[in-house]
């Protein structure tokens, strides 16, 4: 059992029941989180002074979500159950945001037409913290397959956390710092998922370290 194999977030190729292999469906999933959570983190620190970061509903419903929610559905027949749940789970996670954001859903507007609603803030702070309870379980699993995976369940965990106590407190410094933290999460997932697509090649140029844990 090779090292991508046992410490990170999917199984290497998995040959079936028909004795087909199976592609691997991680660094899709990889690439599409690490995509949407980095331009929503540059809108979150005012990158090029954008405030409305409306622009993610696209990537998030196509990229972050279906893309991801797909790369989770793929995990199941590999039989990763981690894989599966960690990427179907936040393929939803995005899939249910960008519809928030919508302004044809009506979900923000029923709370007022104003800029600044405490109950529409706290109900989003809400939000971030239910996905930041459920990023801690999944970090509490990844402690036992990779460094790399255990880093970036870890800082996604405390960068949730700070989007929702952001919304608790409408501090824009609280905001920033969990855009700053987004942008980290990003480079580290781009990481795995580039060292599990050259895992998969036979002939790669180089081979990335995860830091995969041995177990006996």
């Amino acid at each position: 059992m090779s090292d991508i194999e046992k410490g990170s977030l999917q199984s290497e190729a998995y040959r079936g029941a028909s004795g087909r292999r199976n592609a691997n469906p991680g660094p899709l999933g990889l690439f599409s989180f690490a995509s949407t959570t980095l331009i929503l983190s540059l809108y979150n620190v005012g990158a090029r002074g954008v405030q409305t970061p409306n622009v993610i509903v696209g990537m998030a419903l196509f990229c972050g979500g279906l893309a991801q929610f797909l790369a989770g559905m793929w995990e199941f027949p590999n039989g990763n159950t981690f894989g599966a749940t960690v990427f179907t789970s936040f393929g939803a996670f995005w899939l249910s945001f960008a519809t928030i954001l919508i302004p044809g859903s009506g979900i923000l507007i029923a709370y007022g037409p104003q800029v600044v609603s405490k109950e529409r803030e706290s109900a989003l702070g809400i939000y971030f913290m239910t996905w930041m309870t459920v990023t801690f379980l999944f970090f509490i699993v990844s402690l036992r397959k990779s460094i790399s995976l255990a880093a970036l369940l870890g800082t996604l965990t405390i960068t949730i956390a700070l989007l929702g106590a952001h919304e608790f407190t409408e501090k824009a410094d609280i905001g920033k710092a969990a855009g700053g933290l987004g942008i980290v999460v990003a480079l580290i997932a781009y990481y795995i998922g580039l060292g599990e697509m050259l895992a998969a090649e036979k002939a790669a140029v180089v081979r990335l370290p995860l830091g995969a844990f041995k177990h006996d």
